[in-house]
């Protein structure tokens, strides 16, 4: 059925979370109750990227960029643009360009962009598989099946030069051979979709606004091995992810593109889904193998690699869900495509979860190659309220900082690693003037020490270790002789622990010191937080001459360590001051000075 407009509502978690589900429902009462239902379709898909302007509805064929909708607005927009056909110029992310927009791709957020990955992100029902078979859903799975070898897809990936996409980079036609070589009645596909690093949300997206892609390219890689079965492991705090995922599954069941003699071949395959706690280890494949068999998420030694004996002693392919969404694309397109794609050793895209003190927060999908610099500045829009920009951490907590002399690097696996980070599953957190290196430190070691599963001394012993020279240093009470010890252990720990959670952890430490070691001596010897962010180094005091005695301050002070008269300068007793800045938040009238 044609109709004359589309309207396309962001359905992804993040929308969802500002009633994009409401959006969604008054737009269809409103068609209904303006008489344009039978003209107009209304479409949930998954994320734009756009994050920072969400929600986001989009419409058809004029290809109109609504952002920060509101459930209130859905009247508005089908009684001007869709009966009157007049945009909502209030509701337009750039009221003057988006006039002439010809498609997102002229939004200055997307310019840059080059969405492999999330090609159908935001653009289909991922609820609805007919939508994306329309977008040549499926039609891989067809190919390998009837017009491929298994060597030969081999082959094509080899030829692309995909590499995993989870962090460390290793060849992905390298794990399929491995497994496929291995002579065994059982082998096993599994989708590691255990997204773990703080800020990171580029797997989920994924997940929600296209889980076929991920399915349709699991089965290419059960024919090719010869897996009859596949598992996708999720974090159980994925609801909508979980649900769309199940949808997929039957739908694809009942099309006959999963379970037994797919497209009428003698090839079978099916998936179930795994939930996770929520174990950041458990992004490590060993660990992520063990919890899927119901054992407690610690990560195994290797060799044996899962590629040789992975789940339950059998040989086992285990990508991310960023890797098994470039598969099918590149089986369709060609390798020789896809290789055209970023730089010699890093091939195609990489999709990264933008956020932090970044005026364009939102998920990015970029060539590899692409400096840093276009995607903060260009992509990204620059530092917010116009602070200065003092760093990007990529990799999450395992990864590291890159200072602003380095913003001209491209990001790819080579460089990323030669400044003493990694490329990791795609956060990058954007940091500016405000934020103090020794404190994120310190947070990022703290969530490695608590997402430790133990299980190795190195890690156990010395991640704690390290945080509790970071936390000395923070309040003031370090020494120079403890920079020593940081990296001393650092390295140890890099060399010795089991898994990549405990050999990374000491990275964002490393990284900081080797940039920022005049902000660590500034917390030895002077116990100063140039940042104001270490609370032990911070006094709060009030300027007499400045205040006026309104009291505000008092009043909002949690531990009433604020005293005074009514319009007479006001005091703080340090003794019961906690630090918490309340009172300089409260302050109209500069009063209150940081020291």
């Amino acid at each position: 059925m044609e109709f004359n407009h589309y309207i396309l509502v962001c359905g992804g978690t993040g929308c969802e979370s500002s009633k994009a589900d409401d959006i969604y429902r008054n737009l269809l009462k409103e068609c209904e109750a303006q008489g344009v239902k039978d003209s107009v379709q209304v479409v949930k898909t998954g994320c734009f990227g756009f994050c920072e302007q969400g929600p986001i509805v989009k419409i058809l064929p004029e290809e109109s960029f609504y952002v920060q909708v509101k459930p209130d607005d859905a009247r508005e927009l089908i009684a001007e643009h869709i009966v009157k056909g007049r945009q909502v110029e209030r509701l337009l992310y750039d009221q003057e360009k988006t006039r002439r927009l010809t498609g997102i791709e002229d939004i200055q957020f997307y310019q840059k962009q080059l969405r492999v990955v999330l090609r159908n992100c935001g653009v289909i029902n991922p609820e609805n598989i007919d939508e994306y078979i329309a977008r040549e859903g499926y039609a891989a799975l067809e190919k390998a099946i009837f017009e491929m070898t298994p060597d030969e897809v081999v082959e094509e990936l080899k030829t692309s030069g995909l590499r995993g996409r989870g962090g460390a980079g290793f060849p992905t036609w390298m794990k399929w051979k491995f497994t496929k070589q291995v002579q065994e009645e059982e082998k096993y596909i599994v989708c590691n979709a255990d997204e773990g690093d703080p800020g990171a949300y580029m797997d989920r997206s994924t997940l929600e606004g296209d889980p076929h892609n991920v399915l349709e390219a699991m089965a290419i890689a059960g024919h090719t091995v010869g897996a009859k079965q596949g598992y996708i492991y999720i974090r159980a705090e994925y609801p909508l992810a979980i649900n769309r995922l199940n949808k997929a599954i039957e739908q694809a069941l009942d099309y006959g593109l999963l379970g037994e003699n797919i497209l009428g071949s003698d090839f079978s395959f099916n998936i179930e889904l795994r939930l996770g706690a929520g174990a950041f280890v458990c992004g490590e494949e060993t660990a992520l193998l063990a919890s899927v068999e119901g054992e407690r998420g610690m990560p195994r030694p290797r060799p044996p690699f899962p590629a040789v004996k992975g789940l339950w002693n059998k040989p086992t392919v285990i990508n991310n869900v960023e890797t098994w969404a470039n598969i099918p694309v590149i089986l369709l397109r060609g390798a020789n495509w896809f290789s055209n794609i970023g730089t010699d050793k890093s091939k195609g895209t990489k999709v990264f979860a933008l956020t932090g003190k970044i005026n364009n927060s939102g998920l990015v999908e970029v060539p590899m190659g692409t400096p840093l610099r276009d995607i903060i500045n260009d992509i990204g829009g620059g530092i917010k309220d116009g602070k200065a920009f003092k760093a990007v951490q990529t990799g999450g907590p395992s990864g590291g900082v890159i200072t602003s002399e380095f913003l001209d690097t491209p990001i790819d696996y080579e460089h990323l690693q030669e400044l003493g980070s990694i490329m990791g599953s795609g956060g990058m957190i954007v940091m500016d003037e405000d934020d103090c290196m020794v404190d994120v430190a310190k947070f990022y070691l703290g969530f490695t020490v608590d997402e430790s599963c133990g299980k190795c001394a190195p890690c156990r012993v010395g991640g704690r270790k390290l945080l509790n020279i970071l936390e000395r240093i923070s309040k003031g009470q370090g020494s120079r002789q403890d920079l020593q010890k940081l990296k001393d252990i650092g390295e140890a720990m890099k060399r010795a622990a089991l898994c990549g959670l405990g050999q990374t952890a000491p990275n964002p430490i490393l990284s900081t010191m080797k940039y920022f070691e005049d902000e660590y001596l500034e917390h030895i010897d002077e116990q100063y937080c140039r940042a104001g962010k270490c609370k032990e180094l911070v006094t709060y005091t009030i300027n007499p001459e400045n205040c006026i005695g309104c009291g505000i301050c008092a009043r909002r002070c949690p531990v009433n360590a604020i005293s005074g008269e009514k319009r007479q300068p006001h005091e703080i007793d340090q003794a019961l001051c906690i630090k918490c800045g309340e009172c300089y938040n409260a302050c109209k009238f500069d009063a209150v000075i940081v020291k």
